[in-house]
Order: structure tokens, then C-alpha cells, then sequence
């Protein structure tokens, strides 16, 4: 029996199956890091425009430029997701089972009722 140490190390963004914290190691992690800290700046930018009683459209305008800074990062953590743990899931014979699962996250991230 092998232990956790001698297992090879999990593919990008794949989950051992042990795992049930379901942690994943994300490729360009210090990048998407990045982006989230540069998209909290925004968030918190709004937050001032707000309390300082700015044009609506202007904060408006911030919004939007931070919900699609979001849908960016989220998009990157898809592609990882299918690169790495649907890929892998497939060659195992679990493809059917992670792509229901990928399948119901975009229609969460696309705003739309599913189940």
C-alpha cells in the first residue's frame, strides 16, 4: 500500500478522490490571486463612490467592469476545471458524472434555475 506522499501529484485543478475537502491545485494561482485582489479594489472603490454620493452611471459603470473582471476569472477557473479534472475524469471512465457537474455550475454562473 502506498501512502499520500508516494501517490503522484494530482493534475492541475483534479482532486484526489481521498480528498474530501475537494482542494485542487490551480494552475496560475498567483495570477488569479491577482485579479481577485485588483477586483476587491474595485468593489471597494464602488463602496467610496457610493458613500460620496457619485452619478449613479458611474457607479454603474464600475459594476459592470468589476462583474465582467469576475466573469473572467471565472472563466479561467472553467477552463482549468476542464482541462485538468473533467479530462481526467474522462480518461477514468467518470466523464459522464463531470461533465453533469461542469454542466450545472455554468448554469449557476449563467444565472439559470437548474435541477
Amino acid at each position: 500500500m502506498t501512502s499520500p506522499e508516494d501517490a503522484a501529484p494530482a493534475p492541475a485543478c483534479c482532486a484526489a478522490p481521498e480528498d474530501a475537502a475537494r482542494r485542487v491545485v490551480q494552475p496560475d494561482k498567483a495570477r488569479l490571486l491577482a485579479r481577485l485582489s485588483r477586483i476587491e479594489g474595485q468593489v471597494r472603490g464602488v463602496t467610496r463612490m457610493i458613500e460620496e454620493d457619485r452619478y449613479c452611471i458611474d457607479v454603474l459603470t464600475q459594476l459592470a467592469a468589476a462583474k465582467s473582471a469576475l466573469n473572467g476569472v471565472a472563466m479561467q477557473l472553467l477552463e482549468n476545471h476542464a482541462r485538468g479534472c473533467v479530462t481526467r475524469a474522462a480518461h477514468d471512465g467518470d466523464g459522464e458524472a463531470a461533465m453533469d457537474e461542469l454542466m450545472k455550475v455554468l448554469r449557476r454562473l449563467d444565472g439559470k434555475a437548474f435541477d
